[in-house]
């Protein structure tokens, strides 16, 4: 089983062929559930744990153990207490670890699929969304979909939105902006539950890098 590479990111979903700091993600996601059962309640400086209890809620021993507690860490996942050798605080992230769901990865060349989808889409929404006060002026994928590899956690989008013209909008039943761009980003999920949105306004606002792969003419 593949180890993925420690760098911070987003727990919410753990990939079926990967290992986690070294766990398989199934363990993971057990391990941390009960980590964080064990904090339930407390407030921040209170979420505390001992080495001794980590130890138990993976099933490891200490050398193994030590490795682990030394990334979590780092990722910032456990935050040690100085005052208090042996004791980490649990970072609300934690939380992301512990009710993540576990799946096959998204193959690249399935990415790419739903990117000319998505292209199709927002061509549609431009050209036949009159009742909407907004269209779209680009969409560039970010995050992983820029990396080299071949399984995806999820595809990343970022939709930048700007005002439809008035030449191009009904004049009768108009939605409200917010309405628009909620049935965007609706429209965009429903190609494909990888798909994750980010309605911008401006590519600045766009995590980098990214790829830009429609322009709206």
């Amino acid at each position: 089983m593949e180890r993925r590479k420690s760098s911070r990111q987003d727990y919410h979903v753990l990939l079926k062929h990967l290992q986690y700091f070294g766990v398989e993600p199934l363990r993971l996601r057990a391990a941390a559930a009960r980590i964080v059962a064990r904090v339930a309640g407390l407030p921040p400086e209170r979420a505390r744990v001992t080495s001794r209890q980590l130890l138990m809620d993976f099933g490891i021993d200490t050398s193994e153990g030590r490795a682990l507690v030394d990334e979590l860490v780092a990722e910032g996942l456990l935050e040690p207490r100085t005052e208090l050798p042996g004791v980490y605080g649990v970072a609300p992230r934690f939380a992301e670890i512990a009710t993540a769901r576990v799946v096959d990865p998204l193959p690249r060349e399935r990415a790419r699929q739903l990117v000319n989808e998505a292209c199709t889409l927002a061509a549609q929404i431009n050209a036949e969304w009159a009742r909407i006060p907004v269209e779209i002026e680009s969409i560039a994928p970010f995050g992983s979909y820029m990396s080299r590899d071949p399984q995806l956690a999820e595809l990343s989008l970022g939709i930048v939105v700007r005002a439809r013209p008035s030449t191009r909008r009904a004049h009768w039943r108009t939605a409200s902006k917010a309405e628009g761009a909620n049935a965007i980003r609706i429209a965009f999920r429903n190609l494909n539950p990888f798909i994750k949105v980010r309605l911008v306004t401006s590519l600045q606002d766009v995590p980098r890098p990214f790829s830009v792969v429609f322009r709206a003419d």
